[in-house]
């Protein structure tokens, strides 16, 4: 009996010693890659930025008379105004590394500042979305989630909202025309917001 304990024991040692040194192995290549595409980032010349997906807003979806003596729906507003001239671009899922390789180390700062202001795009127009529809107007924060989906954006509750305001017009069918957007998403909230999708699908039947 003892040697059995003791061989199961020396057996169960072995196998997590093996899967140990795989796993730093694995980890010691990854690191290695990493730094390979770093330094060859890092050599990538300047390239032309002229022709980037900039994000271009429609100005007039935009309701900047609608609850206009709200303190946040001011601020939302403001943060808008300050972004429509500025260079907006979706570089959701790229690393800074990435960035550098496809379009010049030397433009990782501007390439940085535009990836910013699409994040506070988007985010500003879920904060707006939302305070728009509990406000009561469906139909304007329906406008905004749309364009904001249409740029490509993971933010969860973008799509939640929208799916709510779809099953509340009765109109279940546009859920299902957001699936290709969700599909393609390069972002780790990929699976959750197709998720939300199948459970908001499923709630309108």
């Amino acid at each position: 009996m003892n040697f059995i304990i003791l061989a199961s024991t020396l057996v169960l040692a072995a196998a997590i010693a093996i899967a140990s040194s795989k796993s730093k192995k694995t980890a010691a290549a990854m690191e290695q890659d990493y730094w390979q595409r770093e330094r060859a980032a890092n050599s990538t010349r300047r390239k032309s930025l002229d022709d980037l997906p900039y994000i271009t807003l429609p100005m007039d979806i935009f309701p900047m008379d609608l609850l206009a003596d709200v303190p946040k729906i001011e601020d939302y507003r403001q943060i808008i105004l300050s972004l429509k001239n500025l260079p907006i671009v979706n570089f959701t899922g790229l690393s800074n590394t990435d960035l550098k390789l496809r379009y010049g180390a030397p433009n990782i700062d501007l390439l940085t500042s535009y990836d910013q202001n699409y994040t506070l795009l988007v985010r500003t127009i879920q904060q707006w979305a939302q305070a728009l529809y509990d406000g009561g107007f469906s139909n304007e924060a329906c406008q905004l989630l749309e364009f904001a989906i249409s740029t490509g954006t993971d933010v969860s509750a973008t799509y939640r909202l929208l799916c709510r305001i779809y099953r509340e017009q009765n109109t279940p069918e546009k859920i299902q025309a957001l699936y290709p957007v969700a599909e393609s998403l390069n972002s780790a909230m990929q699976k959750t917001i197709v998720r939300i999708l199948q459970e908001s699908g499923q709630s309108s039947d």
